[in-house]
């Protein structure tokens, strides 16, 4: 079989009928049907049953089926990686959670056009699904995340390891580690359970039996922080927006673990640019160096 027959008998699978499979492929239905002929011909036995109800493999094609499968999604791939490296040149595409949006990429994006400065950079900021959604349609080349378990198409490279943290009114009384069963009696502005640090904090609630009076579940961290300065409650968010409200909120240390992880997400098997791997590494220097500094500040103001 040739490429071309593999790639009409994927479709009219895909579509269910010669009629579709020409739409699939902009072609006309009289190509589509005579090189499927001759593809049969070549074969010696017929590789679809014809009926009113559309085409159906035979027993042969079903057989052939799992290696036209393999074969038509690897040339896909190639396809989708030639079209990556003939548009990407000097443009880096990058997705990041919104709790990094300011902290780490503003600097990072000053950083790189300092040194690369007829590079182009498009970012998007989205929650996780949004941004794992962008990587397997090819609209970005890699996102910076909280760690999650990814899809197996994609591939997950964990950058830095820290714990969730408390956000308090800035004049609040408390002071010192702080439990998760106070924090659930002081009206708890907690993450959705689906979400990516989410999934610790409620993991972390369940253990304890605890269910938090008066919860509200909000899906955007930034929110959580400015519901505490409006005086809705207490909060427990990343380290990275914690320090964002760093001069508007109290932040103390959790006695509970409470970890979390910050990972680059790429698609796998998916060759990055040289534009890509400078700003990737300009990003972890960042992250580094922000992470540590924050630490380091956290460590004094909670002592």
């Amino acid at each position: 079989m040739k490429l071309r027959h593999i790639e009409i008998v994927h479709a009219i699978v895909q579509a269910g009928s010669i009629s579709g499979a020409a739409r699939l492929l902009n072609a006309s239905q009289p190509n589509i049907s005579r090189v499927l002929n001759y593809a049969e011909q070549q074969l010696g036995f017929p590789l679809f049953e014809r009926r009113n109800q559309g085409m159906f493999l035979t027993s042969e094609g079903q057989q052939l089926l799992p290696d036209i499968t393999g074969i038509y999604d690897k040339l896909s791939l190639l396809s989708r990686k030639a079209a990556q490296l003939k548009t990407s040149g000097d443009t880096v595409r990058v997705g990041a959670a919104h709790a990094f949006g300011q902290i780490i990429m503003a600097p990072a994006l000053v950083e790189y056009r300092s040194q690369h400065p007829s590079g182009e950079v498009e970012l998007a900021t989205g929650h996780f699904d949004g941004l794992c959604q962008d990587l397997l349609a090819g609209k970005i080349d890699f996102a910076l995340t909280f760690g999650q378990q990814v899809d197996h198409r994609l591939l997950a490279e964990p950058l830095f390891q820290s714990s969730l943290v408390a956000v308090l009114p800035k004049n609040h009384h408390r002071s010192g580690t702080i439990s998760l069963e106070w924090l659930s009696q002081n009206n708890l502005l907690m993450m959705q359970k689906e979400d990516p640090l989410g999934k610790v904090l409620h993991r972390a609630l369940l253990r304890h039996a605890l269910c938090p009076r008066n919860a509200l579940f909000i899906k955007t961290y930034s929110v959580i922080a400015d519901l505490v300065l409006a005086g809705g409650g207490v909060g427990i968010v990343d380290l990275f927006t914690a320090w964002r409200y760093s001069d508007q909120v109290k932040i103390l240390p959790v006695a509970e673990p409470l970890p979390f992880e910050v990972m680059f997400v790429s698609q796998r098997g998916i060759p990055q640019s040289r534009a890509t791997l400078a700003f990737k590494q300009i990003i972890r220097g960042k992250l580094r160096e922000i992470a540590v500094e924050y630490q380091q500040q956290f460590l004094q103001s909670a002592a």
